[in-house]
């Protein structure tokens, strides 16, 4: 194990030790922004809205998760008749504000839950001028009697947010309750062409934190209550969107970010150590060369130039008896009538070939005989035939 490895592994060690550590004494935040968001479930998230929304409007809800604008330009054929529309604390462009009053003005009920709609717009609906107040608490309540007992206390982070101005023929359908201030309107109704639009400045009643509170949920219903039984347009683009960058999914995970940064740290380290370092020149190494071929060539020609045939039927018979032996497991004591039908048995060459081959095998091993050129050619090519 080389030096710079083991830099490598203690680095990396006690870079996981840290990363352990603080995963061990980290401590849990609750995020309180108010996002508003259908897909969060913190505190001011709008999870559990999204949730119960079918059931609040008996099943006759449609999420829409583009613009308004978009949506009505796209569907100029298929948007008539009386829908009720909702917006969530979205910001509209004042393209997508003007195509929803001119469905209010075609008998639409609009619901608008917020605080953010541009100045034209608020004026041509019949209010303008919101005002923020500094309590810590405060409460929701209905002007109407029959919801009197209904109200909904906000012990955390209220916006405070009402109308300082109503124009005349706004009915005003609740009040933001203060300990130290005069009552402020936040719920109103104004008729406008053939239908209504609803504008409440208090979002903060359909988050998760105060839907978890049962007491609450009849104050919701009661706000919805003022839409007809018709089909209900909830857009929701701008409470949906998220951010389509590739490592959204990963920062979003405390593990998995974790694990990025380590990635990334490692990656440096890397590029470190290893800034000044050069690749050694490699050297060729050329492969030994076979001269096996070579070998047999010279022994070839050895023997050509001796003449010796005879020797050379003896190498060559000794050579086939024993790969006889080895691999065909037959006996080769005594090359009789025996051995030549075992022989021709396992090997299936007729009985003439091998009785051939038997004689010149013979004439090989005994040292008196005389052998000439030929015999030594014959045998050779008998006893390859044997074995192919």
């Amino acid at each position: 194990m080389n030096k710079t490895f083991k830099i490598y592994g203690v680095v990396f060690i006690v870079s996981m030790v840290i990363v352990a550590l603080f995963e061990v004494n980290k401590k849990e935040v609750v995020d309180w922004r108010k996002n508003f968001d259908v897909n969060k479930k913190s505190p001011f998230g709008l999870f559990i809205f999204n949730k119960e929304s079918k059931d609040l409007f008996k099943g006759n809800i449609k999420k829409i998760d583009v613009s308004p604008y978009n949506y009505y330009s796209e569907n100029k054929n298929k948007n008539t008749g009386k829908k009720n529309i909702l917006v969530i604390e979205s910001k509209l462009d004042a393209e997508s504000w003007y195509k929803i009053l001119d469905q209010a003005k075609s008998g639409s009920n609009v619901m608008i839950i917020g605080s953010d709609i541009p100045k034209k717009i608020s004026d041509s609906i019949g209010f303008y001028n919101s005002h923020n107040s500094f309590e810590d608490k405060n409460s929701l309540q209905f002007t109407d009697y029959k919801f009197l007992n209904d109200s909904i206390n906000l012990d955390k982070f209220p916006s405070g947010v009402g109308f300082t101005y109503i124009k005349p023929k706004v009915e005003v359908l609740g009040k933001t309750v203060e300990k130290d201030n005069d009552d402020q309107a936040n719920f109103i109704k104004v008729s406008f062409g053939k239908g209504n639009i609803f504008v409440h400045s208090e979002p903060l009643f359909l988050t998760n934190y105060y839907l978890l509170k049962p007491q609450n949920l009849k104050y919701t219903q009661n706000v919805f209550s003022y839409l007809d039984d018709s089909e209900t347009l909830w857009f929701t683009e701008a409470n949906t969107q998220e951010s389509r960058w590739a490592l959204r999914f990963w920062l979003s995970h405390p593990p998995l970010k974790y694990a990025w940064w380590v990635l990334l740290g490692g990656l440096v380290l890397f590029i470190v150590f290893n800034a000044k370092r050069k690749q050694r020149i490699v050297p060729i190494i050329e492969p030994l060369k076979n001269t096996s071929a070579d070998f047999v060539k010279s022994i070839g020609n050895l023997y050509l130039q001796e003449g010796d045939f005879h020797d050379m039927m003896a190498k060559k018979a000794q050579y086939f008896l024993n790969k006889i032996r080895i691999d065909l497991l037959i006996d080769t004591k005594s090359l009789d009538a025996d051995f030549a039908k075992k022989l021709h048995l396992k090997t299936g060459k007729s009985l003439e070939i091998i009785e051939e081959a038997i004689v010149l095998i013979k004439k090989g091993q005994d040292p008196y005989a005389s052998v000439v050129k030929e015999d030594l050619s014959r045998m050779n090519r008998l006893l390859d035939d044997i074995f192919k």
